[in-house]
């Protein structure tokens, strides 16, 4: 099983203390991690910031649901946003940060994490 990582782009909507550097109009570069052999449930955001990346843990599943219709509770929510995009939120105490990605790159990513978890294992 082996790791799967891609840098996406995604605009930050709402800023928080996990805020980038620079927000602006511009698309950011964030990075979607995927590693089956630490836990084959779970991926990894990471967002821009002034004082270096940001990381989220989230439920795989979560990701997936979040595509279709609102999904989560608690610190991380995640839901459509459109035909072409997808809204996930994070929160941290009493901050939030409302990230926009494009469908294409989060359905690319998931189906490249599902190849990852149905590799064999290595001996």
């Amino acid at each position: 099983m082996s790791a799967v990582e891609q840098h996406v782009r995604a605009r930050i909507v709402t800023e928080a203390d996990v805020a980038p550097v620079e927000t602006g109009e511009g698309a950011l570069p964030v990075l979607l991690r995927y590693d089956p052999a630490v836990d084959p449930d779970t991926v990894r955001v990471a967002l821009p910031h002034d004082s270096g990346p940001r990381e989220w843990v989230l439920p795989r599943e979560l990701l997936e649901r979040g595509l279709r219709a609102p999904a989560g509770t608690g610190d991380v929510r995640v839901w459509p946003c459109g035909r072409v995009q997808t809204v996930v939120e994070f929160h941290a105490g009493e901050t939030c940060s409302v990230v926009q990605f494009e469908n294409r790159a989060l359905t690319r990513f998931l189906r490249r994490t599902h190849r990852a978890a149905a590799e064999p294992v290595a001996h």
